[in-house]
């Protein structure tokens, strides 16, 4: 299995525009975020989680021209905003096929989709809108992606918002949580690779702040952990990441991780 992040800042992404800050003017290209979202290879199936506003460039960058589904954890727009750009992959065998986007999500997630790209659901659509298929899965149980099984794991962003991780093997992917109950964590025991955001040093009303972030690590106990959705407050990625405990990584755009399938 290959892991590859495509983004992993959060919704502002890094730098910050206006920000003139150490980190938001740094040459170092470990510290330009694009706004999370990850792409996960196994087996044959291409799965990129989340689609936000940056979904075109962090596409591009890979070179992939096909996808197999699309996992939403929620619908913040820095996580739904690029549903649009999926008409590329609609089209890009066309006129031999149109190849429609499955997408995976939460109830409450697909509404928010239906809502804010309606004209892609319309009985009369216009020539060229995107493509794609919706499913609603029930966040208790696992589901499939061709024959890949994927675990939901279910926290809360505040509380006024659900979001869904998932596991995927020996992969587990969580991002925007702020809470997470006991028995979702006992679905993350026994991965090898664990993905979980991380804002800041400071605490925030809906974002794992770092040590909350490795509390969770240190129960999960993963091989290897990465930090994501992170803001320019977390500092240089030169500095920050050697103050990690061992085995824990900031993670950055680009970055490959191969685990164990």
């Amino acid at each position: 299995m290959k892991l590859t992040f495509l983004g992993t800042g959060t919704s502002q992404g890094v730098p910050v525009i206006g920000c003139r800050c150490e980190v938001c003017t740094s040459a170092d290209p470990r510290d330009n975020r694009l706004r999370t979202a990850a792409m996960v290879e196994t087996r044959g199936v291409r799965m990129v989680i989340d689609a936000g506003p940056d979904f075109r460039c962090q596409m591009l960058r890979t070179g992939v021209r096909h996808l197999d589904a699309i996992l939403l954890t929620h619908e913040h727009k820095d996580h739904i905003g690029g549903l649009d750009d999926v008409r590329a992959f609609n089209f890009v065998d066309y006129p031999a096929a149109i190849h429609r986007v499955d997408i995976y999500a939460a109830p409450h997630t697909l509404a928010c989709v239906r809502k804010d790209f309606d004209y892609a659901f319309a009985q009369d659509k216009y020539r060229g809108v995107p493509e794609i298929e919706l499913h609603e899965i029930d966040v208790t149980k696992p589901f499939s992606v061709k024959g890949v099984g994927v675990v939901p794991v279910s926290g809360h962003h505040s509380e006024r918002f659900a979001v869904t991780g998932f596991r995927i093997g020996r992969l587990a992917y969580l991002t925007d949580f702020k809470t997470i109950e006991e028995a979702e964590i006992e679905k993350l025991r026994g991965v090898e690779v664990l993905v979980v955001n991380a804002l800041r040093f400071a605490e925030h009303y809906s974002h794992f702040n770092v040590a909350e972030a490795l509390a969770l690590i240190r129960r999960v106990a993963p091989r290897k952990a990465y930090l994501t959705h992170m803001s320019h407050e977390i500092g240089l990625h030169a500095r920050t990441e050697p103050t990690l405990p061992a085995g824990v990584h900031l993670a950055y755009d680009t970055l490959q991780v191969e685990i164990n399938d």
